[in-house]
């Protein structure tokens, strides 16, 4: 029986809009939900790199086109967006753990939007994933992006889970899902 719920789909198919969605049904029918997604950030009508909220309303930069990095910092890029590793883990890391800190009875969900490529070069971050994965008492909703090119190890770790299910986004079937989707993450509590 699946446990934690993973989306996945082609970039811009509508997996972060499932997601923010999924969070409010279950928040407003008593779910205790905690987590973050990324946001696009655009500048002049062109997309200049991504944010991370979280679900309490944090915000900070993921990554930006011709971001800088500091010196003696390595450079984390992916394509033309240079990533802000030290931004991303003071505000998801935080999150992680406190989802993993399961306080009371009755479980939890986190959000994890997404476990890509950006986020993957954060060590911290890679194992704060796992970590969750495996508390008893936290249900992930997340967000995985479709294998092409080389494998990314932690994405076909989830992917290969027994206690995994993946809806696969896609532009047909996109307005249909959010119902499974909430049923799949409300029978996980049980």
């Amino acid at each position: 029986m699946a446990r934690h719920v993973f989306l996945t789909g082609s970039p811009g198919v509508g997996k972060t809009t499932l997601i923010q969605k999924a969070s409010e049904v279950l928040k407003s029918s008593g779910v205790p939900v905690d987590g973050f997604y990324t946001e696009e950030v655009r500048q002049g009508g062109r997309r200049i790199g991504f944010d991370v909220v979280t679900l309490s309303g944090t915000r900070g930069p993921l990554s930006r086109v011709g971001l800088q990095p500091l010196p003696g910092k390595r450079e984390c890029r992916v394509g033309q967006y240079v990533v802000d590793l030290t931004s991303f883990e003071q505000l998801v890391l935080p999150v992680l753990r406190n989802a993993n800190s399961n306080s009371g009875p009755g479980q939890r969900v986190c959000i994890i939007d997404e476990i890509g490529k950006m986020e993957l070069f954060s060590q911290p971050f890679i194992h704060a994933v796992r970590q969750t994965l495996s508390i008893p008492g936290t249900i992930i909703l997340g967000t995985i992006p479709v294998p092409k090119g080389k494998p990314l190890a932690l994405v076909e770790e989830i992917r290969n889970r027994n206690d995994v299910k993946v809806f696969n986004v896609t532009k047909e079937n996109r307005n249909h899902l959010l119902p499974d989707i909430v049923t799949c993450v409300q029978s996980s509590r049980k």
